[in-house]
């Protein structure tokens, strides 16, 4: 596998990223396959055209202008899902929702449930370790106006299939946002998961139970951090908290 100038090995095509995603023999692999990915030519162009024109407030700062690889152990029992990361945000840290408004919000409520130790994250270095869950996300190069094509976010599959497969004790799965529900349901049966037809409808607080490869997995739906839910009320500190506390809960419950 060719690599590029930073030393990321390279993945150009669709068929490419399901090969080197499928190869990937653990998380470190993983992520490193991922930093290097350039299958999907609109997302490319705009993540460096971000990286290099920067915002304003950010104009000192190196950005990462990469996808970006999850975050967390490999023994993680919790997953959560989130979308795809933020032009200024994970684009410009290198790590998933770090340095952003939607960042702020579910690392502090990660800190609350216990599953993180410190309540916030700012950058790469920042001292945060996460405890029993693994984030990631459905696309993973920050897509413009926050909206993956259809298209884009299929050719993303595999990584994020694959990761979930190297988490062999994962039980419980938080899903950010429909766009992320709609997205995991085919990513879950390349995983080796019985999905139901008709897939179930998200909603927040939502429970799915399937059979996974190894024993249940549940499935928690929960608003997605974005300003658009956190600054109308949509999505409060209380309901998120619940949403965790519940995946806590049954990952406990699961052993």
């Amino acid at each position: 596998m060719a690599r590029d100038a930073d030393g990321y090995p390279v993945t150009r095509t669709p068929a490419g990223v399901r090969r080197a995603a499928a190869s990937a023999a653990d998380l470190a692999v993983l992520d490193e396959r991922v930093s290097g990915c350039r299958a999907c030519p609109r997302l490319v162009r705009w993540r460096e055209e971000v990286a290099a024109v920067k915002r304003a407030s950010f104009r000192d700062q190196h950005y990462w202008g990469r996808p970006v690889p999850g975050l967390g152990p490999a023994d993680a029992r919790i997953a959560v899902v989130g979308l795809a990361p933020a032009a200024h945000g994970g684009n410009r840290t290198g790590r998933v929702f770090t340095g952003d408004r939607s960042g702020d919000w579910i690392f502090a409520a990660l800190w609350r449930a216990g599953l993180a130790n410190q309540p916030t994250s700012v950058d790469r270095d920042d001292g945060l370790q996460l405890t029993d869950v693994r984030i990631c996300a459905a696309v993973r190069c920050a897509p413009p106006a926050n909206a993956p094509t259809p298209a884009e976010r299929d050719t993303c599959s595999p990584w994020l299939a694959r990761e979930l497969e190297l988490l062999p004790r994962l039980r419980v799965v938080v899903v950010l946002g429909g766009f992320g529900w709609t997205a995991l349901w085919p990513v879950l049966a390349g995983a080796g998961v019985r999905v139901p037809r008709p897939r179930p409808a998200f909603g927040h607080g939502v429970e799915v139970v399937l059979d996974g490869p190894g024993g249940p997995l549940t499935l928690l739906g929960s608003y997605h951090v974005s300003q658009q839910n956190t600054f109308t009320g949509r999505l409060t500190e209380p309901m998120l908290d619940a949403v965790l506390l519940r995946a806590r809960e049954l990952a406990a419950g699961a052993g």
